[in-house]
């Protein structure tokens, strides 16, 4: 499955590459591409619990394909650590996938890594049932 990721502090970034998914992009790339797939988004949080600006502006134009969210965030920021991928998931009724602090610790990697594969078992499971 597609991973797009926002990295505005470098975190996600971080997260992402140590994830090893083969299939993920920035979020500046994927404005620029046409996203005609479904895709996980991997963003921080900003401000006092916000989506990004670019996030929501890539999420009008390509909601339709989102299945899932996952979000970073700083625990200093309590209920609204992570917020973002509250946000999103709400906004689009999609999962939450999770939520990690920063650029993760290796558990969450693994977390992420567990459910990006049960996100494609599912895609892969729906494409074959068709009724």
């Amino acid at each position: 499955m597609l991973i797009i990721y926002y990295s505005l502090t470098g975190n996600v970034r971080r997260f992402i590459q140590k994830s090893g998914q083969p299939r993920s992009l920035p979020l500046e790339t994927a404005m620029e591409e046409e996203v005609s797939e479904p895709f996980i988004l991997v963003t921080g949080t900003i401000g006092f619990g916000q989506v990004p600006d670019a996030v929501s502006q890539f999420l009008e134009r390509y909601h339709h394909h989102l299945t899932a969210v996952a979000a970073s965030g700083n625990r200093n920021w309590g209920q609204n650590f992570a917020k973002a991928g509250d946000l999103i998931s709400a906004t689009y009724q999609v999962p939450l996938l999770m939520k990690f602090e920063l650029h993760g610790n290796q558990r969450d990697v693994e977390l992420f890594n567990k459910k990006v594969e049960e996100c494609n078992e599912n895609s892969r499971r729906e494409a074959i049932q068709t009724y």
